[in-house]
């Protein structure tokens, strides 16, 4: 039977599995019908060259397993902080990084690519804001096929894009908008202090008000270890956090999410994936109590 929701999870790519090939794999031993990848190590900007990455065969085995290739995500690397105004190297730095993420995503074909929108390293936001307009401006082609979802972050540290005001200020001030919209993040928009526990209807009205519901491109759906507004951004199992398992189901549920990848970043238990337990258990709407390690 057709799942009815687009639901997956963070799945590797690398040599042994003869990368974007083992990447389908892994999301179908999940049961998953959507994942997200990164492209190398989130934390370098190493990357295999994209012709070695078997995107033929991985685009083939999509096919033969009925996942639609236009709902798969590809995650942006960490180093990339177009938000900094103190460094101009290190803006450059991401502005060429993230210039030729793009080009190998379209390579590839998917076509969303979620990005950290990053740190203002202490500026006024307003400026920190400004500088990744001025970035996004920089690597954004008209014509290209791959557009950018900004992560929803938890607000640790020097984080911008806590608030959906900032998206709003961002998408409204690019020379081409259409290329950019949002990624929540269940944890990071709880951390945040939106009411993800108690009122997700509330959480994503005010982002249709503000932002609009057109510009949400895909969902990271994580519990959290924090109560609402901490600010911390401490991802948790599914059910296992302060968030909770129907919450989460309501998020997966909703009716404005439903053509919406969804992607599970939760942690590993004893260096055990815990993506196919979450993902059936989501499908079939029943909290089970898969990691009681965790009830401690």
């Amino acid at each position: 039977m057709e799942s009815k929701y687009l639901l997956g999870c963070h799945v590797s790519m690398n040599k042994p599995g003869n990368y974007l090939v083992g990447s389908v794999k892994e999301a179908l031993k999940v049961k998953a019908n959507t994942f997200m990848i990164f492209t190398g190590a989130p934390q370098n900007n190493r990357r295999t060259p994209v012709e070695q990455l078997f995107i033929n065969e991985f685009q083939q085995l999509l096919l033969e397993n009925k996942i639609d290739i236009n709902n798969l995500i590809v995650h942006g690397p960490y180093t990339i902080n177009l938000a900094n105004s103190l460094k101009p190297e290190t803006f450059e730095f991401g502005v060429k990084m993230l210039t030729e993420e793009i080009q190998r995503v379209s390579a590839i074909g998917i076509p969303t690519l979620v990005l950290h929108p990053g740190s203002s390293l202490g500026v006024p936001l307003n400026q920190a804001l400004d500088q990744l307009i001025l970035g996004l401006n920089k690597v954004i082609v008209p014509g290209q096929k791959v557009k950018i979802a900004l992560e929803t972050m938890a607000g640790k540290g020097n984080e911008i894009c806590t608030k959906f005001e900032d998206f709003k200020y961002i998408i409204e001030r690019l020379d081409h908008p259409e290329y950019v919209g949002v990624c929540f993040d269940t944890c990071h928009l709880n951390d945040a202090g939106y009411s993800i526990k108690n009122n997700f209807d509330q959480v994503i009205q005010e982002f249709d008000a503000i932002v609009g519901i057109n510009k949400l491109f895909a969902v990271h759906l994580n519990d959290s270890l924090n109560e609402e507004g901490a600010r911390k951004d401490r991802h948790a199992n599914i059910g296992y956090g302060k968030i909770g398992f129907e919450s989460l189901l309501k998020v997966l549920q909703h009716p404005l999410i439903r053509k919406v990848p969804v992607v599970l970043e939760t942690p590993w238990v004893n260096d055990v994936s815990p993506y196919g337990p979450e993902i059936e258990m989501l499908k079939n709407g029943v909290f089970i109590d898969n990691f009681p390690e965790l009830n401690g």
